[in-house]
């Protein structure tokens, strides 16, 4: 990799670390430490093809979500996190906000790695229930299904979802 090139790199990943931590965060179901892990893994195969990747964002995206597959095959990593307590309801400064967030991550860290998936990939990366099924090796029907009884759980596991209209609002991606 020459000079050029590495600067090239350097910057793609200050610009874009926050977005791909974000995803990286709901793969892993709220493991900071996987979270980082998956992120380094991917940011470490992007940069030893760095040459060759057109799409540098699409590449590190699609190696975080093999990685992450890897990782749920062998069967490595915990399913449970510890998470600290919420804070207290109804605050004047917005903690109604950071509660939330934290029960859906919470109840996302409950499901199956696959309902997890399926989730993250179809609502927060909004990617066609075709594109999704190819990704994970089932078929489209497979990831409706799973994407219909998670969040049903998700909504079990935490009601107070109950009161957003969308399935994409509670992964923070919410349009006007």
């Amino acid at each position: 990799m020459d000079a050029a090139d590495e600067r090239r790199f350097r910057e793609f990943v200050s610009a874009r670390s926050p977005a791909l931590m974000r995803l990286a965060y709901l793969l892993t179901g709220g493991d900071q430490h996987a979270s980082e892990d998956l992120l380094q893994a991917a940011l470490a195969q992007t940069v030893a093809k760095w040459r060759s990747v057109e799409s540098p964002e699409a590449y590190v995206r699609q190696a975080m979500y093999r990685q992450q597959i890897s990782w749920w095959r062998l069967a490595r990593r915990r399913n449970e996190t510890a998470m600290a307590e919420p804070p207290e309801r109804g605050g004047p400064d917005g903690t109604n906000g950071a509660e939330l967030r934290i029960v859906v991550r919470r109840a996302l860290a409950r499901l199956t790695r696959r309902q997890r998936a399926v989730l993250v990939l179809r609502y927060f990366e909004d990617l066609p229930e075709a594109e999704v099924a190819a990704m994970l090796g089932c078929s489209v029907g497979t990831v409706r299904s799973t994407a219909h009884r998670s969040l049903a759980r998700l909504r079990a596991l935490a009601p107070e979802l109950e009161t957003l209209r969308e399935p994409y609002t509670i992964f923070g991606e919410a349009t006007a």
